[in-house]
């Protein structure tokens, strides 16, 4: 039987993600021998550790028994964080309010819906690569700053509405509220909710101006449609406009970078899979779904059952906290024959990246188009390459970030 102290990583820790990466040695651990494993030597609240691809979709697709609220993630901290002074968005909705708001916007990110746009996406794609290697056959380069920051980014401030200029601060204000336990994000003077707290101001402040003038005049960005939406008949409510914004600003944003990002790392350490995507470039598609499989970049949520709940044996009690791991589940040696390889070349990807269920990641569709317009401009025409120096990693429990992925590469003639 397992037990806390001989892991030597704390799973909601963000400290330890940043100094260690993804905790893979102990997720083996416990899926083989716990996988609804109770951890409770922690100083925040005691815990269900859920580790393998069955259980996480079992409960995932159980949305009116495992709610979303009243915590979205497992603190580590003995005081839990007070959530009240933030606003809810879709992914803290539990039914019927969720499946309400996802039907407001699902239509816009439908595969037939990013068709219309797929050429401007494209475009903006091909510009950020071409910048990194424009009349440089060879170079040194920090990746996430130079393509995997800004791709993202530039979608959604183009899709939102927001003007190009401002683009950066869409940049920064995910940085503060995504990496608010990060020192480098943190701000001076202030603690992680306050940190999170004064930037989301700054974000609803901003966004309030651009949803009056999209009133006034709209055009077809997402902040004019969330000012023509309706809940229950009735116009959203002013703060239900913003917190789309901030969702799209946040969501749209940290984890497309980070599995762009995670996903590059992947193909640095395995120059194999340039090769056979080199070779075959119907591979794109497979290379998107395994580095999402392979980055996993969001490390958990929690979910709060509204009953006690009986699985393998044991019995998860009402209101007791579950956090679903899905970097373990995506390795679980029961779904994939060889977990720990990265290879794109794979048949059956049943991967968790996205989620799954009532909560699976309705900009999905936008993610894997802009990871694959990054590596379609980027990998054919990459040489060589290797890491430049140390890779640096978020401080965070949610998101697993590469905030820094320098490398060294030598391209083959355009």
């Amino acid at each position: 039987m397992a037990t806390d102290r001989q892991f030597g990583f704390n799973l909601v820790d963000p400290a330890h993600y940043a100094k260690h990466g993804y905790p893979h040695d102990t997720w083996t651990k416990l899926r083989a021998e716990d996988p609804v494993y109770r951890w409770t030597e922690t100083e925040g609240m005691p815990f269900w550790a859920i580790t393998k691809h069955a259980d996480v979709t079992e409960i995932s697709k159980q949305p009116d028994i495992f709610l979303n609220g009243p915590r979205l993630t497992i603190s580590h901290l003995a005081e839990e964080p007070r959530m009240d002074a933030f606003p809810d968005t879709l992914i803290q909705m539990d039914n019927p309010k969720h499946r309400a708001f996802r039907k407001m916007i699902s239509s816009r990110f439908t595969p037939r819906a990013l068709k219309k746009i797929h050429g401007p996406i494209e475009q903006i794609g091909k510009e950020i690569v071409d910048a990194l290697i424009v009349d440089k056959e060879e170079g040194e380069v920090d990746f996430v700053e130079a393509v995997s920051a800004p791709l993202p980014i530039a979608v959604i401030g183009w899709l939102l509405g927001v003007p190009k200029s401002d683009w950066p601060l869409l940049f920064d204000w995910t940085n503060k509220i995504i990496g608010a336990s990060d020192p480098d994000f943190q701000q001076q003077g202030k603690d992680v909710m306050e940190s999170a707290q004064s930037t989301m101001i700054e974000l609803f402040t901003y966004f309030s101006k651009l949803v009056e003038e999209k009133r006034k005049k709209p055009d077809d960005n997402l902040v004019s449609l969330f000012t023509q939406l309706e809940f229950e008949g009735k116009p959203l409510d002013p703060m239900d406009v913003l917190a789309w914004c901030l969702i799209i600003v946040v969501a749209g944003n940290e984890t497309t970078r980070n599995a762009t990002s995670g996903g590059m790392l992947a193909f640095v350490e395995n120059p194999g899979e340039i090769r056979k995507l080199q070779s075959d470039p119907s591979l794109l598609s497979a290379s998107v779904e395994e580095a999402v499989r392979w980055t996993s970049p969001i490390i958990h949520f929690a979910r709060t059952p509204t009953r006690d709940y009986e699985l393998r044996g044991k019995t998860i009690k009402k209101d007791e906290s579950v956090a679903l791991f899905y970097g373990s589940a995506n390795r679980d040696e029961e779904v994939w024959e060889d977990p720990f390889t990265f290879r794109i070349d794979r048949g059956k990807n049943p991967h968790l990246g996205f989620g799954i269920g009532e909560h699976f990641c309705v900009g999905s569709h936008l993610a894997r188009l802009e990871m694959a317009v990054a590596y379609k401009h980027l990998l054919p025409r990459i040489e060589e390459i290797e890491l430049a120096g140390p890779v640096e990693r978020l401080q965070s429990a949610l998101v697993g970030g590469v905030k820094k992925l320098p490398i060294r590469y030598k391209l083959r003639p355009a």
